[in-house]
């Protein structure tokens, strides 16, 4: 189980996704829990409103969407389970468009889903490649059986 969580496919193509997902996800989840550049911090961003009214308690919800964007992006970020970390970030970026910005239109001048559909994106492709190159899960695979 754990193999096929860390594999992932040999190329270039994920290092520049993935750094930049993380950062953004990170700086967003530091933001929540730190109120570090212009963020609400822990405690007023757990009492925000849940997206969805079926979604109670508030607090728990909100607090897992904090998880997701700060470890989720920190796994992200360093390729360490990259595919638990990308399906952390999908969800919730399924759940930000949807019950946030959906009502707003496509673009993001107007609060749509333009950057969420694009954060999705992003999430998608690492959920199905895996980290790649330069990453935890890379140097944690099974070494290649050596020919003699």
């Amino acid at each position: 189980m754990f193999q096929s969580l860390i594999a992932t496919t040999a190329t270039w193509f994920t290092l520049p996704v993935r750094l930049a997902l993380g950062l953004i996800f990170m700086a967003h989840g530091a933001q929540k829990a730190f109120g570090v550049w212009g963020g609400p911090g822990w405690s007023k961003f757990l009492s925000f409103p849940a997206p969805f009214g079926f979604m109670r308690p508030t607090w728990l919800w909100m607090g897992a969407a904090l998880f997701a964007e700060l470890i989720g992006g920190a796994l992200v970020f360093f390729g360490l389970l990259t595919r638990v970390g990308a399906f952390f970030l999908a969800i919730t970026m399924l759940v930000a468009m949807v019950g946030v910005h959906w009502s707003s239109g496509f673009f993001l001048s107007n609060k749509g889903i333009e950057y969420t559909v694009a954060l999705l994106g992003m999430s998608l492709a690492l959920l199905v490649s895996g980290g790649g190159r330069l990453s935890v899960d890379e140097k944690l695979q099974a070494p290649p059986r050596r020919r003699w």
